[in-house]
Order: C-alpha cells, then sequence, then structure tokens
C-alpha cells in the first residue's frame, strides 16, 4: 500500500535535495518519478526545482486551482513515485487529492516543505499534511548555536528581523535564518 510521505523542516535543510537525490535513486533504477513544485516559485526558474548546492530538474507547476489527483491520473502514467516541493503551498484540497493519489492510484507520494512561516504559524497546506501523512519526517538543521533549528526569521532589507507581513514571500539566505526556539523568541521580541 503506498503511502503519503511529508518531509518538513525549517529554510535551508537541504530538502529540495533530499528529494532530487530520492528521484535520482528511483530513476537509476530505472523506474519514473513525476516531480511537481508550486508555479508561485520560480527561483529555480519556472516549472523546476532547485537546490541551494545547484543541482535542479524540470517539475510540473502547480497553482492553487490545479486538481493534482486528476493531473497526476493524467501525466503519470507508468510513474514509480510522486514528488511534491515546496508542499506548504499546497492547498488543504490539495493535500487530500495527494492522499487519493496514494489509496487510490497505489502511488507513493513524497511531499517536501516548510512546516511553519516566519511567525511561528503553520502553513495551510503544511498543516493538513501534518493530519493526513502516513509517514512524517523531520529534516534537520542547526542554528547558530548548535541546536536543533525548528523555526524560521524573516530579515527585512536592512537584515533586521520582520514581525509582519503576507505569510508568502520567496527567499533563500538574503531573506530568512533557521534559528532554534530560544533565538527565534529572541529575534522577535525586538
Amino acid at each position: 500500500m503506498a503511502k503519503l510521505y511529508f518531509h518538513y523542516s525549517t529554510m535551508n535543510a537541504g530538502k529540495s535535495t533530499l528529494l532530487l537525490q530520492a528521484s535520482y535513486n528511483y530513476r537509476e533504477r530505472g523506474m519514473t518519478t513525476l516531480l511537481l513544485i508550486a508555479a508561485l516559485d520560480t527561483r529555480a526558474g519556472p516549472g523546476r526545482i532547485g537546490s541551494r548546492i545547484g543541482i535542479a530538474e524540470d517539475a510540473l507547476a502547480f497553482a492553487p486551482d490545479t486538481d493534482l489527483f486528476e493531473l497526476i491520473q493524467r501525466e503519470g502514467a507508468g510513474t514509480a513515485c510522486v514528488f511534491v516541493d515546496e508542499a506548504q503551498f499546497l492547498t488543504p484540497a490539495q493535500v487530500w487529492q495527494l492522499a487519493r493519489v496514494a489509496d487510490d492510484l497505489d502511488l507513493p507520494v513524497m511531499a517536501y516543505g516548510l512546516r511553519t512561516d516566519f511567525r511561528g504559524e503553520l502553513f495551510p497546506g503544511s498543516a493538513t499534511l501534518l493530519a493526513l501523512a502516513d509517514d512524517l519526517r523531520e529534516v534537520r538543521t542547526i542554528c547558530h548555536c548548535g541546536r536543533k533549528a525548528t523555526m524560521v526569521v524573516r530579515l527585512g532589507p536592512d537584515g533586521t528581523p520582520v514581525h509582519e507581513g503576507a505569510q508568502i514571500q520567496l527567499g533563500g539566505n538574503e531573506s530568512y535564518v533557521s534559528l532554534c526556539r530560544r533565538h527565534w523568541r529572541a529575534a522577535m521580541k525586538g
């Protein structure tokens, strides 16, 4: 029986690298994979999953109104595994659609994404994945103090932590820093 997996972490933990490596492992054994990414994330180019270490692959881009069950059913003939990057951008309905892919199409689905935003709040897609996924896997990274980083701070143009704003703002090392909860709390006091 196929499962829905959620690999979650903070920024810069290597989630996209792990996704691309896992997909490569399938393909190396002669199996086909289907890669998906949120259309709004064009940091590696439209319809591309990219890692900070420089590897990238083409992927199907999905919008909030894309029916992922239908997309995978249509595009996934012969697919051994479905990989979803930036899973925090999924809608709750899309997470249910991915659960149907595992349940009804018997295809494993590996979703990779952030658990919380810069305010310490769950993304709707992540909240639904935490509720529905058959298997939860934390991808760990570290704070500057050496503790496990579980939170992320968004930085403004002047390099100081931002306390308010839209939940979604694309960025990388220039915009986000992963911290342990203690250092996140200290940064957010300012």
